[in-house]
């Protein structure tokens, strides 16, 4: 049977364990002291990063944990997952609830039961796929910014002593409408540090993610078809147990108003054809290079099922929000590299002006209501926000492609 976690260690990592349990054993005590017995609600913890942040917590003993999120069948295969674990601590008080955050529900649930010490969310529309129309721009930016709004606010009713919102590395210097929501998320959280702890982590690819295209490798073989990747664009990639260990260490150990990220060198970024390349080989197949998604449909369509050679078609990146290279802070953000092993941490970050926020906010949300709002006049808005979003449009988006 083929190890996806052994895959990702030695062919994308390049580490066989974590590149944060150094951190976390230095900081055991104080992890301890901050989730033992405590109340922990997880947003989207269904999801690769979400699942695996409760992992990672529930190895400190919390006395109740409840997670929330739109996918009933995800929750599911959570629970059957933390209960199938052998050694896997699960409080007696866990529930898990398929219903959206905005719900009228959700808050009757967190009021009832209160609130909580520690709320992570992980509820996001996080694919640059998003970019397609206005319909699709405007589910992105009301799912990222705000309905997260109005859970920030229920927040203050009963603030937690910590909360994490995800961000991601698209998020400095962003070139796609998903990177610029979660950028102004960003400010949006901090505008609430004064009412309780904020903090938040931008961080690379999670190797194997669902719904990520290297999970989509998986999928396509078992389904018989062509893999498809561009070979243009470079990634920093983290596995999928890191991804939830670097939002444990910035959610509880992060002082107010900063913003964490994993310390890797551009040389370990790498292109989504190269990983392709080398997950074909590890399983054994000779790589059919097509040169048109045609040529590698057929090729699959048409080659015997024991066949040792597998099609595969790569490309130069030509759809909108796709950018070439990413990166964790930009020029003026005050950076402490010392404080953590494996993470670096952007801090001091000052919150923005709430009345400039509130008026972008209410002038996005006008936007998203008008009728004949097209994606440009959304783009427009955020830019008069985001002077550094460098959009471009090229007419083409990823659901027009394999």
């Amino acid at each position: 049977m083929f190890n996806v976690a052994h895959f990702i260690g030695e062919n994308i990592t390049g580490r066989t364990t974590s590149m944060f349990l150094a951190d976390i054993e230095a900081n055991r005590q104080e992890l301890t002291r901050f989730v033992e017995g405590k109340k922990v609600l997880v947003i989207g913890g269904a999801g690769t990063i979400g699942s695996s942040f409760i992992r990672a917590i529930l190895s400190f003993h919390p006395a109740q944990l409840f997670v929330v999120d739109i996918s009933e069948n995800g929750l599911t295969e959570l629970t059957r997952d933390l209960r199938s674990t052998y050694g896997m601590y699960v409080p007696d008080d866990y529930k898990t609830y398929p219903l959206n955050f905005a719900d009228p529900i959700f808050e009757k649930i967190f009021r009832q039961n209160k609130g909580f010490d520690i709320v992570a969310n992980f509820s996001a529309h996080k694919h640059v796929r998003s970019e397609k129309d206005r319909w699709s721009v405007q589910g992105l930016l009301e799912n990222n910014v705000l309905k997260a709004r109005k859970l920030l606010d229920l927040l203050t009713v009963i603030p937690p002593e910590h909360f994490f919102c995800v961000s991601t590395d698209k998020a400095a210097n962003p070139v796609n409408i998903m990177g610029a929501s979660k950028r102004v998320m960003e400010d949006m959280i901090m505008s609430y540090s004064d009412k309780f702890k904020v903090t938040t982590a931008r961080f690379a690819n999670v190797a194997f993610s669902n719904g990520s295209l290297l999970a989509g490798f998986i999928e396509r073989m078992m389904k018989h078809q062509p893999l498809s990747s561009p070979n243009d664009v470079k990634r920093y990639f983290v596995s999928p147990e890191e991804s939830g260990q670097i939002c444990m260490l910035a959610c509880l150990l992060g002082h107010n108003r900063e913003i964490f990220f994993p310390k890797l060198s551009e040389e370990q970024m790498m292109t989504f054809s190269s990983i392709a390349d080398k997950f074909l080989h590890a399983l054994g197949y000779e790589i059919k290079y097509c040169t048109s998604e045609d040529e590698a449909r057929k090729y699959a369509a048409e080659m015997p099922t024991d066949s040792n050679v597998y099609p595969v078609y790569y490309f130069k990146s030509d759809t909108t929000g796709e950018k070439g290279y990413e990166e964790f802070y930009v020029p003026g953000e005050h950076l402490d590299l010392e404080r953590f092993i494996s993470l670096g941490v952007i801090d001091s970050v000052k919150p923005q002006s709430k009345d400039e926020l509130d008026s972008f906010l209410t002038d996005l949300n006008a936007t998203l209501q008008k009728e004949s709002t097209s994606k440009a006049e959304i783009v427009s808005v955020l830019k008069t926000y985001l002077p550094n979003f460098n959009h471009e449009e090229k007419g083409k988006n990823l659901d027009q492609k394999m």
